[in-house]
């Protein structure tokens, strides 16, 4: 029956058949439907979307939807997780074998052309930029890590954002949530209008700046004062897809944030859940997520008093009762109230 369906129904979850979708779409109204009807589309089965109802073998019963969606964007989560540590790793080892070649001399092919420039010092990495900005024609993708934007950080970069304006060049920019409370942001995004679209996600990768889609800076040490300029195709397009799919994943800065689905549990302090389920401490907590260790011991400390927690370990054990330890984007999959609290659904 498995191959059966495999060679039969070749797709995923997020993307049935038509007759799996009329099968699901059925079970879901009407709570359960016969084993039989399902007998024609066996990938119901095997994509977990339906499964027996121990109160009746006979009978199937249904996924919830909520947790189907939780499901998937784990998926995605986790592919986008990967990518992340695929480019650190490649960004590591490249800097490991610069520090190798100090050691000899230079080919004489390296120059201005070359597929991947070590930029050391900020005059340099600035010269860069301004060279790729005054060639950029159609496209600039940014990533935008950390917390509130600084006014100084917005005003060096404002000069060259107006020039690309100016070209018609359309911008898109990524931050984090906690970017969301800078006026500074907001400011300079009524300033730029429609060229520039920001979405905000709980966490993103490091610094990432692409060209029309050809050359891609990234940094290559922790205090940026060295970057890396890439020009290969494969590199680029490998970032490219990294962008966008960060991207499909964020939220319009223009959109509120989900609820949780639980009373007096914030969206951050969902995302600090799901952190701490998987172990962080709270330095690295406030790192990804782009506030400070004292702002994120905070909200652990009132998502303690919501989920009536009285130790760490304790707060460990109420936070996957209460459905928060999934990645962060799986909001509303939840449908549990906290202890002490009124009951709310998850919407």
């Amino acid at each position: 029956m498995a191959g059966h369906g495999t060679q039969e129904h070749p797709h995923g979850a997020d993307r049935l058949c038509d007759t799996g979708e009329r099968v699901y779409s059925r079970a879901v109204r009407r709570g359960r439907v016969p084993r039989r009807d399902a007998e024609p589309v066996p990938c119901l089965l095997e994509l977990a979307l339906l499964h027996p109802d121990p109160d009746d073998m006979d009978f199937l019963v249904p996924t919830a939807p909520q947790e189907v969606m939780t499901r998937l964007l784990r998926g995605m989560y986790d592919e986008v997780s990967a990518s992340h540590r695929r480019v650190g790793s490649a960004v590591a080892a490249y800097e490991r074998y610069a520090g190798l070649g100090r050691q000899v001399r230079a080919p004489a092919a390296t120059g201005e052309g070359s597929a991947i420039r070590v930029l050391d010092g900020l005059s340099r990495i600035q010269a860069a930029m301004d060279e790729a900005t005054e060639a950029c024609r159609t496209e600039v993708l940014t990533v935008q890590p950390g917390g509130i934007r600084r006014e100084h950080e917005l005003s060096e970069g404002l000069p060259r954002a107006l020039a690309l304006r100016g070209r018609g060049v359309r911008m898109r920019d990524l931050y984090t949530h906690v970017a969301r409370h800078g006026q500074g942001l907001l400011n300079y995004l009524e300033l730029m209008g429609d060229a520039v679209e920001a979405r905000t996600l709980d966490e993103v990768i490091d610094r990432l700046i692409l060209f029309d889609r050809t050359v891609a800076f990234v940094p290559a040490n922790a205090d940026r004062t060295m970057a890396l300029e890439l020009r290969h195709p494969a590199l680029v397009e490998y970032l490219v897809t990294v962008f966008e799919r960060l991207w499909r994943l964020a939220i319009p800065l223009t959109a509120p944030l989900p609820d949780t689905g639980i009373e007096g549990i914030s969206h951050r302090e969902r995302s600090i859940a799901a952190l701490l389920a998987e172990g962080h401490q709270d330095a690295v907590i406030a790192e990804r997520l782009g506030i400070s260790v004292r702002t994120c011991r905070a909200h652990i400390a009132r998502l303690s008093e919501t989920l009536g927690a009285a130790s760490r370990t304790q707060l460990g054990v109420r936070i996957a009762q209460a459905g928060l330890d999934g990645p962060p984007g799986a909001d509303g999959a939840s449908a549990v109230s906290a202890p002490g609290r009124g009951s709310r659904t998850a919407r």
